[in-house]
């Protein structure tokens, strides 16, 4: 049975593979125990909403937003910063399912919209995203600062 629903700390374990995954993908070193730590200070901190989607009780998949605001909006936006379904799993829809999670955070604590960035050569994302109703906004530059 699928359902996707907010996670809690019950689900680091799992979630922590699949965070784990995420990472590999963008290039990045495997290490389940930090991600487990991630996680973990992320969800008794409350510095991020994660909601997770599950087949019988099997972590399939996540999305992480953290709350950011809009000067010139005065509210809340949301940053969709995380989305992953494992690679077993996609093409079933859970993608979209926690997306629409996202947007029912995003509604319910009165927020003005959620941002997001994909590569370019992300297919999938750059296809998923406008079916779910995003825009891309090829008017701004984006620019980051590293200290890393």
């Amino acid at each position: 049975m699928k359902n996707t629903r907010k996670a809690t700390i019950s689900d680091l374990p799992q979630l922590a593979e699949l965070f784990d995954q995420y990472r590999i993908f963008y290039h990045k070193e495997s290490d389940v125990p930090a991600a487990k730590d991630f996680l973990q200070q992320r969800l008794e901190n409350k510095d991020s909403e994660i909601f997770v989607a599950e087949e019988n009780e099997v972590l399939t998949g996540f999305v992480q937003l953290y709350p950011i605001f809009s000067s010139t909006r005065m509210q809340r936006y949301w940053l969709l910063n995380d989305l992953y379904v494992n690679g077993n799993h996609r093409g079933k829809g859970y993608s979209k399912e926690l997306i629409e999670k996202a947007k029912e955070l995003c509604i319910s604590t009165n927020a003005c919209g959620i941002l997001l960035e994909t590569g370019k050569g992300n297919d999938v994302g750059n296809q998923l995203y406008p079916s779910c109703g995003f825009k891309l906004y090829d008017s701004v530059n984006f620019y980051e600062w590293s200290n890393s």
